[in-house]
């Protein structure tokens, strides 16, 4: 079944009114917590939970909007909750509506553009309050909401699948940092130490972000997490790259193979022939940002020097013990973290999906009657 015939289906030629949000739906401050007794009831403001109380500013299924601040954090909760004054709750009129219906709309909704905040950014209840909401077969009340609740089923099954997808990642996560710590600890293991710099040649790039180009043939490696593309490169090697300041000071983001150009303030790794390049990088990702931060003498490190990284010690088992751990590690790290392939490639694919259909099942004719 085409996903045109799914909706004509689905609508089998009834109507839609386009409603504002106030007619549907009240929409309610939230109050402050500081003074209430701790419990189990969550308190939402606009980036989600906050903590937990003992009361309850309301306890119906309803749509979290944010006032200010994350303005794009929507939320469903169906239980009872406490929400302060940086997120709005609201009463939803469910002979209309099905609560989640709303909540899957809303999601729907580009909530920036609608941002009344010269600084922070916020949203104003009369704004919210005119957004229109789309109400499949108005005429009869009893349809329309089981249309709604059939669209909201199908969605449904596409963010658990999601969620259950997530919460797998999280346990591989949890299992790949267990194992990098057995088999790089050596705890208890008679092995040979050293410093990195007897085992490594370390240098910087002499590249600058500006000089980025968007279709360059070469990719340029600089301190974040996403590379850049440059129509020049600056060596042809196997190594480690790690940010030499910013956010992701100490951080290894990238393992390079090949041409590539670098930042001048990003950092390569590249292991003598003693030392198998997958394990250092291995060993460095688990250990070198906790070293950076222990050996400095400020509360943070902002910035790197090419003797913190001399200075790093490093274990040496065989090579062949090297290519064993980093072997197991290889499997580990392209289940949770690929993007082409593992669990982060299935959720990115999943949630496209979701996606898809919630726009497409959301998408309602705007051609028809809108309600005043």
């Amino acid at each position: 079944m085409s996903d045109v015939s799914f909706m004509e289906k689905l609508l089998n030629g009834r109507s839609v009114k386009w409603q504002p949000l106030q007619s549907i739906a009240k929409i309610k401050h939230g109050k402050d917590w500081k003074g209430l007794s701790s419990g189990e009831i969550p308190v939402y403001g606009s980036g989600g939970i906050m903590g937990y109380v003992g009361e309850c500013s309301y306890d119906k299924p309803t749509v979290l909007i944010p006032r200010k601040g994350s303005i794009t954090n929507i939320f469903y909760v169906e239980t009872p909750f406490w929400n302060v004054d940086t997120i709005y709750y609201t009463e939803i009129d469910t002979n209309k509506m099905v609560p989640k219906f709303l909540y899957y709309f809303i999601k729907t909704i580009d909530l920036m553009a609608l941002d009344t905040g010269s600084g922070r950014p916020s949203l104003t209840q009369a704004i919210l309050n005119q957004i229109q909401v789309p109400i499949p077969c108005p005429e009869d009340p009893e349809k329309s909401l089981e249309i709604q609740a059939k669209i909201v089923r199908v969605l449904d099954a596409f963010t658990s699948l999601t969620a259950e997808l997530t919460a797998e990642l999280t346990v591989r996560k949890k299992q790949f940092n267990y194992y990098r710590e057995k088999l790089l600890s050596f705890e208890g293991v008679e092995i040979k130490w050293t410093n990195l710099g007897e085992v490594a040649v370390i240098g910087t790039g002499n590249h600058d972000t500006k000089d980025a180009i968007e279709d360059g043939d070469y990719i340029f490696y600089a301190r974040g997490r996403n590379p850049l593309k440059l129509n020049v490169f600056d060596f042809d090697e196997t190594a480690i790259i790690t940010a030499g300041d910013g956010a992701g000071v100490g951080k290894v983001f990238h393992y390079a193979q090949g041409k590539y150009a670098l930042h001048q303030r990003a950092y390569r790794i590249v292991p003598s022939e003693v030392m198998e390049p997958r394990f250092v990088y291995h060993y460095i990702a688990a250990y070198f940002h906790a070293y950076i931060q222990k050996a400095s003498v400020s509360s943070s490190v902002t910035s790197l020097r090419r003797p913190m990284f001399l200075n790093f010690p490093i274990p040496m088992p065989s090579l062949e013990e090297q290519t064993r751990i980093a072997v197991i590690l290889e499997k580990f790290d392209t289940l949770i973290n690929s993007i082409s392939q593992g669990l982060p490639r299935e959720i990115e694919l999943r949630q496209k999906q979701y996606e898809y259909y919630r726009d497409l099942l959301l998408s309602f004719p705007e051609s028809v009657e809108v309600a005043t």
